[in-house]
């Protein structure tokens, strides 16, 4: 028995979701034809307050879609130093669009919005960069699936309104956020000008993300998204995937948080400094093992022997992700092997 904890992006569709992609009316999408692409654009659009969207094959692509329509080349991006945008998606801003970023550091990723406007420089003139637009991530991949305090959004938001800057949402995990939260998907969204969301992450999907904003940015972004390759045909096969997941596997994700809750407070039982439960607030639990004698990547392979597959994102850091392709019983044998090879890697040393 295999338990893959790697991430949320290994789900695979569910006989349904299958039926619901073999149904799907399609067309030509770089001709916008496509039924089930246009109604799932106008779909997640709607749900954030948003004008509209574009239908993209992955998070990256349309989080590089939203700040290229918000900062010219030669201006700056500011996120938080471990944000997906700025460590995950390979340089692509300033390769693709010429943007430089600079970055704040948060405890957990967690919004302050205080630190991220003490950096802002608008309006910085003809011999230094200046400040275009800020970027949050909701939920905070690498601080632990955090969920940004809606008060702080609000407090940047006010702000960055006063400077003129403006906000791009990473929502690639914004429906977990909203599921633990209960914060709604408009309050959300109003703050921003530029939104991107993923559907194959907790929802089960098996490829896709939107971006989305007013009209004009999208018409943009559309132009782009062809320049870079990812025109599509008849992805409605791929939308229906998107519907089926909106329509059925939001609500869930809070079973997913109960099964992080229960890897986090097994693993504390064994070694309390490898993870504070009391943080796990979403579906992703990151367990700190400095103090053994393993590396993350040495802890992952022993996990790995015993059919838990997990993730090392640092030197002493290791990343699980609970899913609905992880069941009760995935999560008891996970359970099981953790803190075993916990206590080896903490009392061998």
């Amino acid at each position: 028995m295999i338990v893959d904890l790697r991430s949320d992006t290994v789900t695979r569709p569910s006989d349904a979701m299958r039926a619901a992609i073999a149904a799907a009316p399609v067309g030509d999408d770089v001709y916008s034809d496509d039924p089930t692409v246009n109604s799932l654009e106008e779909r997640v659009a709607e749900m954030f307050g948003k004008e509209a969207a574009v239908f993209t094959p992955s998070g990256s692509l349309a989080n590089q879609l939203a700040i290229r329509t918000l900062v010219s080349p030669g201006e700056e991006l500011l996120c938080e130093s471990n944000s997906h945008i700025v460590r995950a998606e390979l340089g692509a801003a300033a390769t693709f669009s010429g943007i430089t970023t600079r970055t704040w550091t948060a405890k957990r990723g967690l919004l302050d919005a205080q630190s991220a406007l003490e950096l802002a420089r608008p309006n910085s003139g003809p011999y230094l960069v200046s400040t275009t637009a800020i970027a949050v991530e909701n939920t905070h991949n690498f601080g632990g699936g955090t969920v940004q305090p809606i008060s702080e959004i609000e407090k940047l938001a006010l702000a960055a309104q006063n400077l003129g800057l403006k906000l791009h949402l990473d929502g690639a995990r914004i429906w977990n956020a909203h599921v633990a939260s209960k914060v709604s998907l408009k309050d959300y969204g109003k703050h921003f000008d530029t939104v991107s969301v993923c559907l194959s992450k907790g929802l089960g999907a098996p490829i896709g993300s939107l971006m989305l904003s007013n009209k004009e940015r999208v018409a943009s972004a559309r132009v782009w998204r062809k320049r870079y390759g990812a025109g599509m045909r008849q992805v409605g096969l791929l939308a229906a995937a998107g519907h089926f997941a909106l329509d059925n596997n939001i609500a869930r994700l809070a079973e997913d948080h109960k099964k992080a809750k229960v890897l986090a407070l097994a693993c504390n039982e064994v070694v309390p400094s490898s993870v504070n439960p009391d943080e796990i607030e979403t579906n992703i639990v990151g367990l700190d093992l400095t103090g053994s004698s393993w590396s993350a990547a040495e802890f992952a392979a022993e996990t790995k022997n015993e059919g838990i597959w997990i993730s090392a994102l640092g030197p002493k850091y290791v990343r699980m992700v609970t899913h609905m392709d992880v069941d009760e019983s995935g999560v008891k044998s996970a359970v099981v092997v953790l803190k075993r090879l916990l206590e080896r890697a903490f009392m061998a040393k």
